[in-house]
């Protein structure tokens, strides 16, 4: 059967066990991948000082919009923000990890991390964020996209990939 190239079936403990360990690392990676994309975007866009307001912002989720003020203490939002964006980067890639546990071959591991990166920016930015985090809409949507769908996405697809190559379930489904 043709879709045998790309999925595997069924999904077994080693399985599941691959996809919770292996996506909070993936999760880390393409987050930590994430954040310098958006500080160094963040900076190239609006100068230097606007290098840690990815991270105010984020932290801000935790602490509150006091976080973003400037006279807010930059180390405490940025350690909020450091703290909240791996838990959601971790959150992220576990559910991928199960996700990609039933995939095969490089280009659904990356192709469905992109598209997973893409549904996480359209929910967070057009859900999530109008009702509870407004802040957000002050970002541009189009680094958001490219933060999202490539410097998350693709990257937690292309880690989980490697990591599936190297773990040996990579190869041929029975």
């Amino acid at each position: 059967m043709a879709y045998r190239d790309y999925i595997h079936t069924p999904m077994t403990p080693r399985d599941i066990r691959w996809g919770l360990q292996q996506g909070a690392v993936a999760g880390i990676v393409a987050g930590i991948v994430f954040a310098a994309f958006e500080m160094a975007a963040s900076a190239f866009m609006m100068g230097a000082e606007a290098f840690f307001m990815p991270l105010r912002m984020i932290g801000a989720i935790a602490l509150g919009a006091e976080a973003l003020d400037p006279g807010y203490p930059l180390l405490t939002a940025s350690i909020a923000g450091v703290v909240v964006h791996l838990i959601l980067a971790i959150a992220y890639g576990i559910v991928f990890g199960e996700i990609a546990a039933m995939l095969r071959g490089r280009a659904a591991f990356i192709g469905l991390g992109s598209i997973f990166g893409l549904a996480l920016w359209l929910v967070n930015f057009y859900v999530i964020a109008p009702i509870a985090f407004p802040w957000f809409l002050q970002a541009s949507p189009v680094v958001q996209f490219i933060a999202h769908t490539f410097f998350f996405g693709t990257v937690l697809g292309w880690y989980l990939w490697k990591s599936h190559e190297r773990s040996g379930l990579e190869g041929p489904a029975v």
